[in-house]
């Protein structure tokens, strides 16, 4: 067995999947700790060198990665995934670069190649996204004209209200990217009654018949669109890993059973002579 071969199986073993995955869980918590001036002043020394170890660590596995499979490496994207974070908290600490030590924390993301379960939720998301462009270009002109309908109705101005409540109109619907942002806050849900639509009802009693539709139309129509793409692609990967899996292990099977009818074969014919 040449070193290639060796290498490929050792790295392909559970025991170094689990271990890799340990050490990304591990360092996870090493970046963590990073943040807490109080334990950095106690055992900053420590948790530094064991962010060292740990990214060592994952040099060497990328290492033998490139020894093992040699070109072959590059044709997987999660393999040029794993090799890119590397790469970033490989970055020197100097100016220009903290930005991009900043990105070490990036390395938890690694569990996403290591867990075949995470990677097939990341691979439905992406097989999704022709789909969801779609579905972003039909949000995107929903809310552009109800950011215009909303400026035209609730922007110009409300003499009557209080200087307070003015205020408000003004900072909610009264510029187009205003209008945006405040539609986007009543898509989600969040304060939408009592922070902004309730207010306006006060002013513009028929509003609702504004909100409301459009509620209606982005939240519960378009928003569930959106996660009905994402659970069929995921769906569809895993029909697709079952099916894969299953043709390996049918030509394992058939594999096996022929060489063994061959040897069956060598046998009657060694009996005969």
């Amino acid at each position: 067995m040449s070193l290639n071969q060796k290498l490929t199986a050792v790295l392909e073993s559970n025991v170094v999947r689990n271990a890799i995955l340990g050490v990304i869980l591990f360092n996870a918590v090493i970046l963590g700790l990073e943040t807490s001036k109080p334990i950095m002043e106690r055992a900053g020394g420590l948790i530094l060198l064991l962010d060292r170890i740990c990214l060592l660590i994952f040099v060497v596995e990328l290492v033998a990665k490139l020894i093992a499979y040699r070109l072959q490496f590059f044709r997987k994207g999660w393999n040029i995934f794993d090799f890119v974070i590397v790469a970033i908290s490989l970055a020197p600490a100097a100016e220009g670069f903290s930005a991009l030590r900043a990105l070490r924390i990036l390395r938890v993301l690694r569990v996403i190649s290591v867990a075949p379960n995470l990677r097939r939720v990341v691979e439905g998301f992406v097989t999704a996204l022709p789909g969801m462009a779609s579905v972003f270009l039909l949000m995107s002109l929903i809310f552009y004209i109800g950011a215009v309908m909303a400026t035209k109705l609730f922007g110009t101005g409300c003499p009557q209200c209080t200087p307070e409540l003015a205020a408000n109109f003004d900072l909610w619907f009264g510029t187009l990217g205003r209008s945006g942002y405040s539609l986007f806050q009543i898509m989600t849900l969040e304060s939408w009654s009592m922070g902004i639509v309730r207010p306006v009802m006060e002013v513009y009693p028929l509003a609702w018949m504004f909100f409301v539709p459009f509620i209606m139309m982005t939240t519960f129509a378009v928003v569930n669109l959106l996660v009905g793409l994402i659970v069929n692609s995921m769906q569809d990967a895993h029909q697709e890993e079952s099916v894969a899996s299953t043709d390996a292990y049918r030509e394992d099977v058939q594999g096996k059973l022929a060489a063994l009818e061959l040897k069956l074969d060598q046998l009657i014919a060694a009996r005969k002579d």
